[in-house]
């Protein structure tokens, strides 16, 4: 548990990419099966492992220390874990450490009444790291800025291969991955039929600025909306079907109406959105909050399924009865994408092409398109095969001018990991009728800098204190103007605003501007109205 807690503590202060991948790879080859196993689970977070929830813990704790103190502990740091691994007085005697693999085996056979004694034991045997890294672990908080695609990008390099070799194996393999490091160290074939109806890492676009403008020759280029959805992969072979995230998540059971409806063997890239139910248009494209209540579960309502029908708005062609398409061009893929969906097939549709003479007329699509569920227009390259990761000149989406309103900052949080020292989670606010009603939350856009000096004025400007939430100043006459941007907005009667902002960001810092001159909520209430979105 150690060497795990280790390698979690140096990933997390090692900001060169290369260098995270190389910490992997030395892992790797150092630690034997199944502990290595199991620290890519975790870390990739496909680890299944019985989990206490952080009220537990912290009464586990608080029976060994005074509480009074720990709450102010953890308000000191600013994360729950860190406090109860630093603050943890350790029993004599106890000096077996435990690995990584006992960890997992002894949770999964242990009985929720028995798993506090365990971590107890456990706790008394670590260090303050390997605490550490036990309560993230065993509270389902495990976030370390290490992407699932950079630990599969280690273990191809680490074995020598593609990794779109280990994406394309990844979700018909099973933890602790032996047979996979089987295969990379030399010791065992290639598990090709580890899955069927496997995913295919995307291609990437890149954002068009106006230095790019005279590189893209718009005459070479398909042309087609950005929707407003998740970008998802919709895969049949045979009977086995499965619909994923752009990370590879398979997401199949939060939408079953789609899967059942797809009865080709084919891998097709696209969009998936909402339609409206009660329109003769089926496939009218409903916001993107629709679409929201529907993620992140893994199974979904009879009453979900009717009132928030998905379906997937394709724009490409990966793989159609057993050929592998990607190597071909896009026009060709397109030729073949339309056949297959000519006579319909369920819940997918094609994406439309529009039409641009230049910049200027694509200009006026990309500001005013036909309805809300459009944030703008993509660019692709006729010729251009379909390659992993972002290549350079192929793909380009040119979004809509973000929204952006003045707000005054109301509240402040410590971030977690390197930010837990510094109050980087903001609340802020618009006015109505004089009074500061929250409109929304951000935590990044700004540079370290801008953060030093956030974090100094909430340290001055503290009114009162609400266990790691500290509220400021923030009246007419004095506080912090904050300029945020933000994809979009929805009606929410779950907030006090009436609104919810989606992305949003810290835009720039206004210590120029008074507080009294930010926006009034009626400014967010109108651009509900000019987007026509739905109540």
């Amino acid at each position: 548990m150690n060497r795990f807690a280790e390698l979690l503590d140096r990933l997390i202060f090692t900001p060169s990419r290369n260098a995270k991948v190389q910490l992997l790879k030395d892992y790797f080859a150092d630690v034997p099966d199944p502990e290595r196993g199991w620290a890519v689970a975790a870390i990739t977070r496909d680890l299944e492992v019985k989990t206490l929830k952080p009220a537990a813990i912290k009464a586990l704790v608080t029976s060994r220390v005074d509480p009074v103190l720990y709450d102010l502990s953890r308000d000191y740091t600013g994360d729950s874990a860190e406090t109860a691994a630093l603050i943890w007085p350790q029993k004599r005697g106890a000096n077996y450490v435990p690995s990584l693999s006992e960890v997992i085996e002894e949770l999964n056979e242990t009985t929720k009444a028995e798993a506090p004694q365990l971590l107890e034991r456990w706790l008394d045997a670590l260090d303050p790291s390997g605490r550490w890294a036990l309560i993230k672990l065993i509270s389902g908080g495990l976030r370390i800025g290490v992407a699932s695609r950079l630990v599969k990008v280690a273990l191809a390099e680490y074995g020598g291969v593609e990794p779109q070799e280990i994406e394309e194996l990844w979700h018909g393999l099973t933890t602790p991955y032996e047979e996979l490091f089987a295969w990379l160290e030399g010791r065992a074939e290639k598990p090709v039929n580890a899955m069927r109806a496997p995913f295919r890492p995307v291609m990437l676009s890149h954002p068009v600025e106006e230095l790019d403008k005279p590189k893209i020759d718009l005459s070479r280029m398909r042309k087609e909306w950005k929707w407003d959805g998740i970008r998802v992969q919709l895969v049949r072979d045979g009977d086995e079907a499965r619909l994923y995230s752009r990370t590879g998540d398979d997401i199949s059971g939060a939408f079953p109406d789609v899967i059942e409806g797809f009865p080709v063997d084919a891998a097709i890239d696209g969009e998936l959105l909402i339609y409206d139910p009660l329109t003769t248009d089926r496939f009218k494209v409903r916001p993107f909050n629709d679409l929201q209540q529907r993620l992140n579960r893994k199974t979904v309502s009879a009453k979900m399924l009717k009132t928030h029908p998905a379906f997937v708005r394709a724009y490409d062609l990966l793989w159609a009865e057993g050929e592998d398409l990607r190597e071909r061009t896009l026009d060709e893929r397109r030729v073949r994408l339309e056949e297959l969906l000519s006579e319909g097939r369920g819940r997918v549709d094609v994406s439309e092409r529009i039409e641009a003479s230049g910049w200027e007329e694509l200009e006026r699509m990309r500001s005013d398109p036909p309805i809300a569920a459009i944030e703008g227009v993509m660019l692709k390259l006729n010729d251009a095969p379909y390659l992993p990761g972002r290549p350079k000149g192929y793909w380009w989406k040119w979004k809509k001018e973000p929204y952006l309103v003045d707000a005054v900052l109301m509240y402040a949080q410590r971030g977690s990991g390197k930010r837990s020292s510094f109050y980087s989670d903001y609340t802020f606010g618009c006015w109505r009728e004089g009074e500061l009603i929250p409109v929304g939350k951000a935590y990044h856009g700004y540079t370290d800098q801008e953060l030093k000096k956030i974090d100094k004025f909430v340290r001055d400007n503290t009114i009162d204190r609400f266990g790691p939430v500290r509220s400021v100043t923030a009246n007419k006459e004095k506080g912090l103007v904050l300029e945020v941007a933000f994809e979009g907005l929805q009606r929410s009667p779950r907030h006090k605003s009436g609104v919810a902002m989606r992305f949003p960001r810290i835009n720039r810092l206004r210590w120029d501007k008074p507080p009294a001159e930010a926006d009034q909520l009626q400014v967010l209430e109108n651009m509900l109205d000019a987007q026509g979105a739905a109540p």
